[in-house]
């Protein structure tokens, strides 16, 4: 909310600084979120004549000015503007002066040969508007010399708040003003208003026809006004505040909106149809033309203002075209009324309308102003636009907002941490209106006054329906009991400042901190790591797409496309048409940006994304968090090796490197050739920790799934499953173990069948002896013309570590008789001749 300075101060009398007074808002709760001050930038600008105006000597589109400053002098100024004339009257800058709209800070000059010692400034450059055209044309009674903002009215700042959700009372002038007085910054200026006589019977009568539309309803209509522009001043206060101005009647509605906080609305007798407004529902498919142009299909949860013909207004949010005033108005009805918050919030929601009445209401409003608005709206109405009053139409009651709220002077040391003395906690709740009805030793009970319907209100308790009744009336009961003490400690605190509330640091629960990001999130930043170490761009991508795409990528092993994603993961109102799928893996969000990639001329890519994959949740789990990574076209090429397309294998050195960062141990990773469909059937695998742990999945893509997406060269990616990755024991750490004795290593070449994995072998080996063999690595793999049809040969490499003592021949020979035996036994292998 904005208001000027000059407003604020019709409410207060104060003669506090600017400064001042937004320094007390921000510590009595209210928030200021800016000042525009544009004094402050254009206060040193005089306003000068000119004495003549002369064309340059040496340029044809310059002008020589002579200009009276005003205090006796005659300054010399070079003028570009067209309009610039002997006899008129300008803002003039003089050097050292700053020049918001050029950003410059003026210099003494000069132009072609002829000295500048000034400048005559246009509307643009002193930041007022857009107009370059020319200098600043002022009427001849300027007064030569004076201030220019000071005699444009422009020195008057406007401030800005920021107003929280239950503050309704502070967005208005008034609020504000009532706020700072009991600050101590002044005298809050009384208010008073006389009731209008009425001259003839009112032509329109409420009606509430549902009381969840309105409680409480006035109205008076004012004939034989006169509708035109509004006075200047009327004008200059709303463009302050950024509103525009539309004509007389409207907009004292939009002044008594902020000046009082009391929106209001005016109806065009002769376009309402019948002699009665009725306050209803709204009925199914019914519409309404509002004031700003558009069409709203009502609900029947909406509350309108309704004639003969149907709805006028969306009650307290915003009005009917078809009844509003305009320059041929001659007979008004001012509507003024009582909404519910939270239906009034709701509608707003429902038809985004987003207006000033909306927001003061839905906040809630002073339910005692409505009959002293009504008089003072009148008399202004009156004032600016003539005209006699009707009698008040009225229809409901004023709701029985009186209420009382009890504060413990105790509470305001234990909750609040100020140690204040009783009168002084009892001082400021009387400052800011709350009136004493009792006080005793220990506590004081105030009045709620009505403009302040957030301390002590009906509130809502939203409980669980399963608690007991018992139960629930306890917990209401206290809540009802506790809440509006809880508000009168933050009263006292404010407005005393809350900067002066002694800051009190939380309890302290260890000497050392607890982590602050959980083992799960510590794996994904990890596993982040590891693949941008690899050279793996990161990427974050959408959580769905298209359902033909999903389709290509199913979790189970079988071939691309034959998979339906699962109806309970497509998206029923989806942010775009080929977005309406959840995805079952993040492979297929990054093989579709490799695609991209390709399309725009970058073919070779490294993506990598921590992300999730969406499973039926019918199968138990609907969400898994995942480390996954796609490779597309080449490696990069370096001194030691060419540039190669990417394998399989480039895939799985991308796994492993995940799990080993992530702490699996690795001797117990085994690996199955059961890969989901969506990978190439001969060129993939499965990481397995157990027969059942899936850890992650790698391989190429299904080359279905490449020409699909439209990539043309190999394409891998990989999985690592981050859940099923179980957390590292934690372990006291002992010494290091360091054998004191050398290791050795022995070379084995088995002969084997093709069909034997590698990695069956390979373990066959590191079970032969326990306690000896350390580590067993495959070397060299050899298919060739020396080996019978269907062999392969696999060379290994053995670590003996001997712990106790140095080996002997004949106990290396037993180990490595164990070796050969243990690979014999488990693959049918022999040693190579």
């Amino acid at each position: 909310m904005k208001f000027p300075l000059s407003w604020l101060r019709e409410h207060l009398e104060t003669d506090a600084t600017l400064e001042t007074i937004s320094t007390t808002l921000s510590a009595i709760g209210i928030e200021v979120e800016g000042i525009e001050d544009k004094a402050a930038a254009l206060g040193s600008f005089r306003i000068a004549r000119v004495i003549e105006a002369v064309r340059h000597p040496n340029a044809d589109r310059l002008r020589q000015l002579r200009v009276d400053v005003g205090d006796g002098r005659e300054l010399s100024v070079v003028c570009g503007a067209p309009n610039a004339r002997t006899g008129m009257k300008g803002v003039l800058a003089v050097p050292g002066d700053f020049i918001p709209g050029t950003g410059i800070t003026l210099k003494l000059g000069e132009i072609r040969g002829v000295k500048s010692e000034a400048m005559m400034l246009s509307s643009r450059e002193m930041g007022l508007g857009d107009d370059h055209s020319g200098i600043v044309d002022l009427p001849e009674d300027a007064p030569v010399g004076a201030s220019y903002v000071k005699w444009a009215g422009l020195d008057d700042p406007v401030i800005e708040i920021k107003v929280t959700p239950n503050r309704g009372d502070a967005l208005s002038v008034r609020g504000i003003a009532r706020d700072l007085a009991a600050a101590g910054l002044g005298t809050l200026k009384p208010w008073e208003v006389a009731p209008v006589t009425p001259a003839y019977p009112a032509p329109l009568q409420w009606r509430i026809a549902d009381p969840r539309a309105c409680t409480w309803v006035l109205g008076r209509a004012v004939r034989g006004v006169k509708n035109g522009p509004s006075p200047q001043w009327l004008q200059d206060r709303l463009v302050a505040i950024g509103l525009r101005p539309i004509s007389a009647l409207v907009d004292i509605t939009n002044y008594f909106t902020f000046a009082v906080g009391r929106p209001l609305h005016v109806f065009d007798v002769s376009k309402v149809a019948g002699t009665e407004l009725t306050m209803r529902m709204a009925r199914a498919g019914e519409e309404l033309l509002a004031l700003n142009g558009k069409t709203y299909a009502l609900t029947e949860e909406d509350g309108v203002i309704a004639d003969a013909n149907g709805a006028e207004a969306l009650g307290g949010i915003i009005g009917g075209e078809h009844s509003g005033c305009d320059e041929a108005t001659t007979e008004c009805f001012i509507e003024c009324a009582l909404f519910d918050p939270v239906r009034i919030a709701l509608s707003g929601r429902r038809h985004d309308v987003r207006t000033d009445a909306r927001s003061r209401f839905e906040r809630g409003i002073d339910p005692a102003l409505l009959p002293k608005a009504l008089e003072a709206a009148t008399r202004m109405i009156q004032e600016l636009c003539g005209g006699e009053a009707s009698e008040i139409s009225e229809a409901g009651a004023q709701p029985a907002w009186q209420r009382e709220a009890t504060l413990r002077f105790a509470r305001v040391r234990d909750l609040g941490g100020l140690d204040l003395p009783e009168d002084e906690i009892v001082g400021r709740l009387t400052r800011l209106g709350f009136a004493v009805t009792r006080r005793e030793a220990d506590r004081v009970t105030v009045a709620v006054p009505s403009w302040r319907n957030d301390i002590a209100g009906a509130g809502a308790l939203a409980q669980d329906p399963s608690l007991p009744a018992d139960r629930a009336r306890i917990a209401a009961e206290g809540c009802a009991e506790i809440e509006p003490e809880c508000d009168l400690v933050e009263e006292v605190l404010r407005l005393g400042g809350l900067d002066a509330v002694p800051a009190v640091s939380l309890p302290v629960t260890s000497a050392v901190p607890r982590p602050a990001l959980s083992a799960k999130q510590v794996r994904a930043a990890l596993a982040r790591r590891v693949l941008a170490s690899r050279g793996m761009q990161d990427c974050v991508t959408y959580g769905f797409l298209d359902r033909a795409t999903a389709a290509l990528f199913g979790p189970a092993a079988e071939q691309p496309g034959t998979w339906s994603p699962p109806d309970a993961l497509h998206l029923e109102n989806p942010i775009a048409s080929d977005l309406d799928q959840m995805r079952p893996t993040p492979v297929a969000s990054l093989a579709m940006a490799a695609a991209r990639n390709a399309a725009r001329g970058f073919a070779d890519v490294a993506l990598g994304e921590i992300g999730g994959a969406y499973r039926d949740p019918a199968a138990g789990v609907s969400q898994l968090a995942v480390a996954a990574g796609v490779r597309a076209g080449q490696t990069t090429a370096n001194w030691a090796a060419p540039a190669r397309p990417v394998d399989a294998l480039d895939a799985k050195g991308d796994a492993l490197a995940v799990l080993g960062a992530l702490g699996v141990p690795m001797a117990a990773v085994m690996l199955t050739t059961d890969a989901p469909g969506f990978y190439h059937p001969g060129r993939s695998g499965v990481l397995r920790q157990g027969p059942k742990t899936v850890l992650a999945t790698f391989g190429e893509l299904h080359p279905q799934v490449v020409k699909a997406l439209g990539l043309a060269g190999p394409v891998v990616a990989f999985e690592v499953f981050l859940d099923a990755i179980a957390e590292p024991k934690r372990r006291k750490k002992g010494l290091p173990d360091l054998p004191a004795f050398q290791p050795l290593k022995r070379d084995f070449a088995f002969v084997v069948d093709a069909s034997v994995p590698a990695e069956q072998l390979l373990r066959a080996a590191r079970n032969a002896d326990k306690t000896l063999v350390s580590e067993v690595t495959l070397f060299d793999r050899y298919a060739g013309e020396r080996m019978a049809e269907g062999k392969i040969s696999l060379a290994i490499q053995a670590t003996l570590q001997p712990r106790e003592r140095t080996l002997t021949d004949a106990e290396i020979e037993a180990v490595t008789a164990k070796i050969v035996a243990a690979v014999a036994k488990a693959t049918g292998a022999v040693l190579r001749g």
